[in-house]
């Protein structure tokens, strides 16, 4: 539940447009709604700005379909991570304007399309194979509201890569940065812009980067200013700090 549909609900009592039963019908599921396999916390966005995210992994499609009929009962916007085509279509079933972005394994569903912020997030990928995580940072910054520009392959092997973008990243107000192998995309990247990045290290790599946990640490260990560090692979993590920045 947002902030304004609880003052809508207040606005239609005191007109009569709604009667005390159906406030209380409406309110009966709050703070949170039992659906038997999860506990729907209704007061996420009223507290936090945005509503409850469905993190699919490890959840089964029927889990995963209770979970967004339910939240999707109260016309409220949808973003499942970690998903997949199968289960989209179920989705898609009940919710037929439900969205997938196969490389990102995000499933979004917009009842209303989020005004867009006038600045922007800049996600900026060392490379191809980064594109998952990019993409879930990309849906889940676009779901919360966000102007979010991809800088994809600029890695530092190829530095004239990243310096051919330069301007359209220092114009942003916050960048994410996503890197696997050795995770120097960060540091480079945050000596040369002035505003807040966030960095993602990316379980891309061969044997000895331990499944992004050397890029994880070597993001940890930045000798530039201004860098903070997420989850390996969060790139919904990245996006949603990287929202509550470019909302300021």
């Amino acid at each position: 539940m947002r902030e304004d549909e609880i003052l809508e609900l207040f606005a239609g009592i005191k007109s009569g447009r709604v009667s005390e039963q159906e406030a209380l019908k409406y309110l009966k599921n709050y703070p949170y709604e039992d659906v038997g396999c999860a506990k729907i916390d209704t007061q996420r966005a009223l507290r936090n700005g945005a509503g409850e995210v469905i993190y699919g992994e490890d959840k089964t499609d029927d889990e995963i379909l209770r979970i967004a009929e339910a939240i999707g009962a109260r016309r409220q916007n949808i973003l499942i991570t970690r998903t997949n085509e199968r289960v989209f279509k179920r989705v898609r079933e009940t919710l037929p304007q439900a969205e997938f972005n196969a490389r990102g394994r995000v499933i979004s569903v917009k009842f209303k399309e989020p005004a867009l912020t006038q600045s922007y997030i800049a996600i900026v990928s060392a490379g191809t194979a980064d594109g998952a995580v990019v993409e879930e940072a990309y849906e889940t910054a676009r779901f919360l509201g966000n102007d979010a520009r991809k800088f994809s392959d600029a890695g530092v092997a190829g530095l004239h890569r990243l310096i051919a973008n330069l301007e359209q990243i220092r114009g942003a107000k916050v960048v994410i940065a996503v890197a696997g192998m050795e995770g120097a995309l960060a540091s480079v990247l945050a000596g040369l812009v002035s505003v807040p990045m966030i960095a993602v290290p990316t379980s891309v790599g061969y044997g000895a980067s331990f499944g992004g946990l050397a890029a994880l640490l070597a993001m940890l260990n930045s000798c530039a200013n201004g860098v903070s560090v997420v989850n390996i692979d969060n790139g919904f993590g990245a996006a949603y700090n990287a929202s509550l920045i470019n909302h300021l």
